[in-house]
């Protein structure tokens, strides 16, 4: 099987042919998940089934991410991607036939859960370390843009496209939907090489622990305070945004004495906005320096959030208004923090440094779940909203007069160029 070589000047063609595989697994991941949900609801109406479902997708991100990101910058990342893809669609046939003999049980989907979430896992850290390699730096916004996009297109077709399939199909069906897209992404990596960072002659010798790379993953980050900043920013945001939009149904029903149409109505508001923002991103690339457009679009996002919490009941139409501005938002601030990332860290390092920040920030929302419930039942869910969007105002703000922050990006330029450096010695260096 002749495999296409990787080539910087037709970038193009060769990243969106991967890129649009990759459109296919998400949506078939998103049909997976609204099925799968909604079919533990409707057997057991057990919100503590749903709980620990949800503890078995966070558990791989938390605990094994680290890990995946050290092995990621050990590993031929095309592989990598190829071998998540292919058990995430091994597992998801599995769980068909047992669907299919009747045969099914909720702990094969806990299973299934975990092994998709360990999958993705490689996948996520894969697939952003090698990003930043295959597109042009200049364009890296862009691309943080379209992916966006992407996740809002998903976010509001997946679950009526689920619902409408769990009435026509049955489960094993929509399960082979899933395991047909995971193929379909997988085809293109078959026969596309994908770039690999060049490992420097002291690894090669030394062929260090697994821990150790992990460890110099956190040594890298520790010594640049920036961003230490940026990520500690990410983790604050998910102890107090992903609570605030996970109990969206009880400030709908209890605050506007809304039904399922108006929680359908504001969620898809937020999903509108996440696809424009993600549009907005793409077509206009954010401000030079990516970290400013980071930085005021999270602002801006907090005020869309506090406006969430400031609403009276009777003007549940500024809540959709709030929730369509914050949707626009987001996107723009964490496209432009990928795109950081991605042009800050060594390629050498990207895989584990992406994979702790991604750790770090997941870790956090078990902790703000636990906790926003009894606040909520405390002092009213409205309260809730008004931290998230303070809180995001207030650091989105805060970090433009940090220095380390506004100088991330150009402070990466000699590690950057260091890096050049040793690639080109690394090629050197091969046999002809």
């Amino acid at each position: 099987m002749r495999v296409i070589p990787w080539n910087p000047e037709r970038w193009r063609p060769l990243f969106f042919t991967i890129w649009g595989g990759q459109i296919f697994s998400l949506l078939g991941s998103h049909l997976v998940q609204f099925a799968l949900v909604w079919w533990l609801t409707d057997t057991t109406g057990s919100a503590t089934v749903l709980a620990i479902g949800m503890m078995f997708a966070l558990i791989p991100q938390i605990v094994a991410t680290p890990f995946a990101g050290a092995l990621v910058d050990r590993w031929n990342r095309r592989w990598v991607m190829i071998v998540a893809d292919g058990g995430i669609a091994l597992a998801t046939a599995v769980l068909a036939v047992l669907f299919a003999l009747d045969a099914i049980q909720i702990w094969h989907i806990y299973a299934l859960v975990f092994v998709r979430s360990l999958g993705g896992a490689f996948h996520w850290a894969t697939m952003q370390a090698s990003t930043s390699m295959m597109v042009p730096e200049v364009h890296l916004t862009r691309v943080a843009g379209l992916n966006q996009t992407l996740a809002g297109v998903a976010n509001i077709v997946s679950p009526p496209m689920g619902a409408l399939l769990i009435v026509l199909i049955p489960m094993q069906g929509i399960l082979a939907i899933d395991f047909v897209t995971a193929i379909l992404a997988i085809v293109p990596l078959l026969f596309i090489a994908i770039p690999q960072p060049a490992p420097s002659g002291e690894r090669e010798a030394e062929r260090p622990h697994l821990l150790r790379d992990v460890v110099e993953g956190l040594r890298f980050l520790w010594h640049r305070s920036g961003l230490l900043v940026i990520i500690a920013i990410a983790t604050i945001l998910n102890l107090l945004a992903v609570p605030a939009f996970s109990l969206m149904p009880i400030y709908v029903k209890n605050h506007f004495g809304g039904g399922a149409l108006q929680l359908a109505t504001i969620q898809a508001m937020w999903g509108i906005g996440l696809i424009g923002g993600g549009l907005l991103l793409a077509a206009w690339g954010g401000f030079k320096r990516r970290i400013v457009t980071g930085m005021l679009a999270l602002a801006l996002q907090g005020i869309g959030i506090a406006v969430l919490g400031f609403t009276p009941a009777h003007l549940f139409w500024l809540a959709v208004g709030a929730a369509l501005f914050a949707g626009l938002m987001n996107p723009i601030f964490n496209g432009s923090i990928m795109a950081t990332l991605q042009t800050t860290v060594p390629h050498a390092m990207q895989g584990r440094v992406f994979a702790l920040v991604l750790s770090g920030a997941q870790a956090m929302s078990p902790l703000g779940l636990a906790v926003a419930g009894p606040v909520a039942d405390r002092f009213g869910i409205q309260l809730w909203y008004l931290l998230a969007g303070f809180a995001s105002t207030a650091m989105g703000i805060a970090a433009l007069f940090v220095p380390a922050v506004l100088r991330v990006e150009s402070t990466a330029k000699s590690l950057k160029d260091e890096e050049k450096a040793v690639d080109a010695d690394a090629a050197d260096a091969r046999p002809s």
